[in-house]
């Protein structure tokens, strides 16, 4: 998955560090990063590769992968120059190495987190960043604000040799999926897992069991993922604000997964080579 990136190690405790010409930084534009690709293979810009002067005092940490700092360019726009050119994150998905789309895909994670806290939720003070912490603190009131990370749960419903594949309705990604939904408040991951089936598909499950879970920095969501076996008439009505489609596959007639990065798709494929 994309968090599977060995024999490289991420470093997520806050350790800032000067930013240096060798630095990589992690430069967006809208729903693109800046990018040299080259065959499927991709770059992140160090500072030294980016044009212009005073960009230092825009760069704020990320994280380090290994002994690599990645930064943020914030609030500065980068023209395209040269073989650097702005790649949709959606495409991102599908390069190489792992290591530096999890980095891409992180930063643009962080880049929404800093975009959203400007100002504090309770009194609507100016915010500004902690300096020991990963957080935004409020000049006013004091309310500090840390990266957020809502669960979400990936549901396999299984029926023998059967599993429940969907597509999402009205968005980008048109590939096979599994029924997934946000926890609401109050609930159980295992609640939530029975209501999201209840409302997407109208079924019943039992036998819920948790398989694996994967921080998704795309959505910004911490999925949990559960397989949970069919309980009572397999009859699917889809709920079309979410679903385009709802079909049950047996294991062998069940797409190949081409996507390595998501909990989805490896849900997918153990079921796909589970043997009876």
């Amino acid at each position: 998955m994309i968090q599977d990136i060995q024999p490289h190690v991420f470093h997520n405790e806050f350790n800032p560090r000067p930013v240096t010409p060798d630095s990589f930084i992690c430069v967006y534009k809208n729903d693109s990063v800046l990018l040299n690709l080259k065959d499927g293979e991709m770059e992140l810009p160090r500072l030294k590769d980016l044009c212009g002067s005073g960009l230092e005092d825009a760069c704020r940490f990320l994280f380090a992968i290994d002994e690599e700092a990645f930064f943020l360019l914030f609030d500065l726009e980068v023209p395209e120059s040269g073989d650097w050119s702005y790649v949709s994150m959606m495409e991102v998905r599908n390069l190489n190495p792992v290591w530096k789309v999890f980095a891409c895909a992180l930063g643009d994670q962080l880049k929404r987190w800093f975009e959203r806290n400007r100002f504090c939720g309770c009194c609507g003070g100016k915010t500004t960043l902690h300096t020991t912490e990963r957080a935004f603190v409020c000049e006013s009131c004091g309310h500090t604000i840390y990266p957020d990370l809502p669960p979400s749960v990936i549901v396999g419903i299984t029926d023998g040799d059967r599993i429940l594949l969907t597509k999402y309705a009205g968005r980008a990604f048109k590939r096979y999926a599994l029924v997934a939904g946000y926890t609401e408040f109050g609930e159980t991951l295992e609640e939530t897992v029975s209501r999201e089936v209840r409302e997407e598909v109208g079924l019943k499950v039992k036998n819920i069991r948790y398989y694996k879970s994967q921080p998704w920095p795309f959505s910004g969501a911490l999925l949990v993922g559960y397989f949970a076996e069919l309980d009572g008439s397999d009859q699917i009505t889809l709920q079309e604000s979410e679903l385009a489609e709802g079909t049950w596959f047996k294991r062998e007639d069940i797409p190949i997964m081409d996507s390595r990065l998501s909990l989805t798709n490896e849900m997918i494929e153990v079921f796909r080579l589970q043997k009876d």
